[in-house]
């Protein structure tokens, strides 16, 4: 009798009231995950906050460029500013040139002539009002003699022996140079010291060592 029960409470397949028992909790547990991650899928207020991220994301990028943009106008307004006289003070540099030739060309003879040397006179002051005016603006003068080449500002046009400088210094400077505020306006033109093999320039690169003290 208890053998037909125990195959009584066996079903077609098999399976006991047990087993179907543990088999149902298994499909109850899974559905009851899938429910609650669908419910985390679904959440409203999961979905505002990852909205809100994203438009925080958003505002911080859209801030960042608008920075950037600011800087830029800025540095602009800044750069015309500084440099709105540019084409200008090219123009002013063959004015320099030329009355630095007019001196060099009278020499020491208009020492000679009273006359001369008043015209003389009045080209250094007005070279020296120019220079003056210049600086002011922001112009300055290069006149890199017995420096070391530089080329960001010196532009070398040949080579010359000259024991006076170590290789690679400025021996003689054919046309000076200008530069507004930290812009180069025209490099110097200049000849670059070049000894021959064995023979040393009495000056060196030390700091102040080409300092020219014979004045």
């Amino acid at each position: 009798m208890s053998e037909t029960a125990n195959n009584n409470q066996e079903d077609q397949h098999g399976n006991t009231p047990a087993d179907d028992s543990i088999v149902e909790n298994i499909v109850e547990e899974a559905m009851n995950a899938e429910s609650n991650d669908a419910a985390a899928n679904n959440d409203p207020v999961a979905a505002l906050e990852a909205e809100v991220a994203e438009l925080k994301d958003r505002l911080l990028r859209a801030a960042a460029e608008v920075e950037n943009t600011r800087r830029r106008a800025k540095k602009d307004v800044e750069d015309a500013a500084n440099y709105a006289i540019t084409k200008f003070a090219r123009d002013l540099l063959d004015v320099g040139d030329n009355l630095r030739r007019a001196l060099e060309a009278a020499g020491n003879d208009a020492d000679a002539d009273p006359a001369m040397k008043t015209l003389i006179d009045g080209v250094e002051m007005t070279e020296k009002t120019l220079l003056k005016a210049m600086e002011q603006n922001g112009i300055k003068k290069l006149d890199p003699l017995g420096e070391k080449l530089d080329p960001n500002q010196h532009q070398a046009v040949f080579e010359m022996p000259n024991p006076a400088y170590p290789d690679g210094h400025v021996a003689q400077v054919m046309q000076a140079g200008y530069v507004l505020k930290d812009r180069l306006l025209r490099p110097a033109m200049v000849g670059v010291t070049k000894n021959p093999t064995g023979q040393d320039g009495s000056k060196n690169d030390e700091p102040g060592g080409n300092i020219d003290t014979s004045a």
